[in-house]
């Protein structure tokens, strides 16, 4: 079983070593390449002023935050839901060089993150694909044709969720997996989180089901995209 954590956070500023906070963690789960619906979301009262260049960013205020929880009191919780999973982060050193502050000034003989998980950073990856290009996460948005309509401001989950279509783009172009919620009499009019259900594994039921002739010549056309763009696919027979 692959189990993938997409990450993000929202802070105070820039840098951990200038006394900024995570304001924001979002964590959006994937088994097998499926969302489960199984994400960790929470607020953080920083005990810091907002820079007002990072309010522009992710429009979160010291106000909104003044009855929200702090680092500690959900680090546990954090640091379970996150091990033995493998991180998906975009600019990854950004998001664990301040998870890694936060730990340390609750202990600062904490392990570091890279402890509990492996790390993969999506920056790292679009610029081997895509070199000399801009690899934003709305630069890649447009490139892959994910829709990111809704994000005027940043915000930990919701990066999360629409990095997670990217990646799953970036690394086999199969996004948007609502676990077959519609196929199931599922609510179709809910995409968020809470018309998802959490993947069950029952390798005794599972269905093979062969690709047609028209999926597969689907697949070899985007195989052969791929291989164009980034000089190599996993895929390529």
């Amino acid at each position: 079983m692959s189990r993938q954590i997409i990450l993000d956070t929202e802070t105070t500023g820039l840098e951990p070593r200038e006394g900024h906070r995570i304001i924001e963690i979002g964590c959006v789960e994937m088994i097998n390449r499926r969302l489960t619906g199984n994400n960790f979301h929470q607020y953080l009262q920083p005990d810091r002023e907002i820079d007002a260049g990072a309010i522009e960013v992710h429009g979160i205020t010291n106000e909104f935050l003044a009855d929200k929880p702090r680092f500690e009191d959900i680090a546990d919780d954090l640091l379970e839901y996150l091990r033995g999973a493998e991180l998906i982060i975009h600019n990854a050193p950004f998001d664990i060089g301040f998870l890694n502050h936060e730990l340390r000034l609750i202990d600062p003989g904490s392990k570091p993150v890279t402890e509990y998980c492996t790390v993969t950073d999506t920056l790292v990856m679009a610029r081997q694909m895509y070199p000399g290009q801009r690899n934003s996460l709305d630069a890649l948005c447009k490139r892959h044709e994910i829709d990111n309509t809704h994000r005027t401001l940043h915000g930990a989950l919701l990066d999360s969720e629409i990095l997670a279509d990217v990646y799953l783009s970036m690394t086999g172009g199969q996004v948007s997996l609502l676990l077959g919620a519609e196929q199931e009499g599922g609510n179709q009019d809910n995409g968020g989180a809470a018309g998802l259900r959490r993947v069950t594994l029952d390798v005794g039921r599972l269905r093979v089901v062969r690709a047609s002739d028209e999926e597969l010549a689907a697949h070899a056309e985007r195989v052969a995209a791929i291989t164009k763009s980034a000089g190599k696919c996993l895929f390529e027979a």
